[in-house]
């Protein structure tokens, strides 16, 4: 991260006067690390020590400017100071594109009332008496193949 960009986050970010226990370490060393894990996609542990520090440090910090709002009003902030300087441009692009997907790519169950292909199976063993499908164990099978009619 820039100083330019540091100077603008930086006032945003809470500070540990008035807070007991361990003052915060270096916001901006930890806010790199946050930086740098989003930006890798790697898992909080995966984090490089040496440069950022603990994993659970950057991990704590982040979920709790997640939890307390902090992230909101530096976001909110960011935006308004781009929109004050002429670098956002709100002009909105609607498409009218449709994106289908299988039947099967949901996660829903069928609310028409159709029975899948295994439940009618099952419901016609059923009415024949004949019980649920019982495949044969390993050892039958080597019974029937050793033993032939």
């Amino acid at each position: 991260m820039t100083d330019a960009q540091w100077a603008l986050i930086g006032p945003l970010l809470p500070s540990n006067a008035d807070r007991r226990g361990c003052p915060f370490e270096d916001d901006r060393r930890v806010v790199d690390g946050i930086i740098y894990r989003f930006r890798t996609s790697t898992p909080w542990r995966d984090v490089p020590r040496s440069e950022f520090g603990p994993w659970q440090t950057i991990w704590k910090r982040h979920r709790r400017y997640a939890s307390d709002g902090t992230w909101e009003r530096v976001l909110h902030a960011l935006l308004a100071h781009a929109d004050a300087v002429g670098l956002i441009d709100w002009d909105v692009s609607v498409d009218a594109t449709i994106a289908r997907a299988h039947q099967h790519a949901t996660n829903t169950m069928p609310s028409t009332g159709a029975v899948c292909r295994w439940r009618r199976a099952t419901q016609r063993r059923r009415d024949a008496g004949a019980g649920p499908r019982r495949h044969p164990r390993p050892s039958d099978r080597r019974r029937a193949s050793t033993n032939p009619p």
